[in-house]
């Protein structure tokens, strides 16, 4: 039988917890300017603020799950596919799906409009899925946490397989709609109408946050 806390409406701070998936300055401040338009469009940054302001409110515990990939690449696995991420030819040699940053750059730094305060808890990771061989599982469960707020890019690649995962660990899950990106084709929007909302509440950032409460 489910456990009432998931079945709650409003997001407890006591047993809800943030997911910062990949706040990162590489993908928060692009050199690319058709990114830095594309994020500022949609009002991205500002509104993980103002989620992230929400839960300090409340004393919600943010946790930090960021690609942590070693230099020399040697905890990357290359591998043929159809496309590379940006659904572009993978003709070209150089074509193999990489990590877009590593741990020892300012890119895989957390963006500073997001850094993280006493008691929040960063998780390095080495795969798509913030769940995935991390401690973060237990250090959701350790605090009681039950259901997670998610937040980030890419919706079809991190966020996805993290929302997946929170699925089949039975956590309740709110995925953020209007703080979540993906800049190829219609992904986002698909997700967000045809995909998450089966397994999640998928709401506005205004609306998560009149959710919180101490």
């Amino acid at each position: 039988m489910a456990r009432i806390s998931r079945l709650e409406t409003h997001l407890s701070a006591q047993r809800t917890g943030l997911i910062m998936f990949d706040s990162l300055n590489g993908y928060l401040h692009p050199r690319d300017p058709a990114k830095v338009k594309f994020l500022e469009e949609r009002q991205i940054l500002p509104n993980m603020q103002r989620l992230l302001l929400g839960a300090r409110k409340v004393g919600m515990t943010a946790f930090y799950p960021s690609g942590h990939h070693a230099p020399d690449g040697s905890d990357t696995v290359a591998r043929l596919t159809d496309t590379d991420m940006d659904l572009g030819s993978t003709a070209a040699p150089d074509a193999v799906i990489r990590p877009r940053f590593y741990g020892d750059s300012t890119d895989a730094e957390v963006a500073p409009e997001l850094a993280p305060a006493p008691g929040d808890v960063f998780i390095p990771k080495h795969r798509w899925n913030s769940f995935f061989q991390t401690d973060l599982d237990l250090q959701c469960r350790v605090r009681g946490i039950e259901t997670i707020i998610i937040c980030g890019g890419s919706t079809d690649v991190g966020i996805a397989s993290t929302v997946f995962a929170a699925r089949d660990l039975d956590y309740g899950i709110v995925v953020a709609s209007d703080a979540c990106f993906s800049a190829r084709g219609n992904n986002n929007q698909f997700f967000m109408e045809r995909v998450f909302p089966r397994m999640s509440r998928v709401m506005n950032v205004d609306d998560i946050v009149g959710l919180m409460c101490e």
